[in-house]
């Protein structure tokens, strides 16, 4: 099927994962035209690389309709697609259709991993009431087992098979 790759993201640290009970950090997220993405390790320059072995989250997609609706819906403004911070910002799939699913993604070989979890600091990132709206859709955490370089614009996304669920995948 053909998607979209609307933004691509990367950031040299975390501003709010880890940080519970801690005011948010200020690391900027850069959008870039393309992402170097390595198997097994991540995206070059981006704060989960080589994050901890086999790491399910090596790469973030999110839903550019869900971005839609959070910016038309909740914040019912001007809002950038930055503030999800996930990786790659794509139109053309349901997102939760690829967990525990083989798949190529623009000469990519993923492994959806599981959904991105929204957390509480989605209120603040873009406005009260997000955390809840994006449960069920904060975007999917995925392996990357088949490197490449992924470029702003159209591309192919091609299922490949099931993959059996893993346990630190919950």
């Amino acid at each position: 099927m053909n998607v979209t790759l609307k933004h691509l993201f990367i950031s040299p640290g975390h501003n709010y994962y880890g940080r519970h009970g801690k005011g948010a950090m200020d690391y900027p997220i850069e959008e870039v035209e393309r992402i170097s993405c390595v198997a097994g390790r991540g995206i070059e320059g981006d704060r989960f690389f080589d994050y901890k072995p086999d790491y399910k989250g090596q790469i973030t997609l999110f839903d550019w309709a869900v971005y839609e609706r959070v910016r038309d819906e909740i914040v019912k403004g001007e809002l950038d697609p930055k503030a999800f911070r996930r990786n790659v910002v794509m139109q053309g799939v349901d997102l939760n259709g690829l967990i525990d699913k083989r798949f190529t993604l623009g000469g990519l070989e993923l492994t959806g991993s599981c959904e991105c979890s929204p957390c509480y600091w989605m209120d603040q990132a873009c406005a009260p009431g997000t955390h809840e709206f994006l449960k069920g859709y904060g975007g999917l955490r995925a392996r990357i087992v088949k490197g490449g370089e992924l470029v702003m614009g159209d591309c192919e996304l091609e299922i490949l098979a099931e993959v059996e669920p893993r346990s630190d995948d919950a």
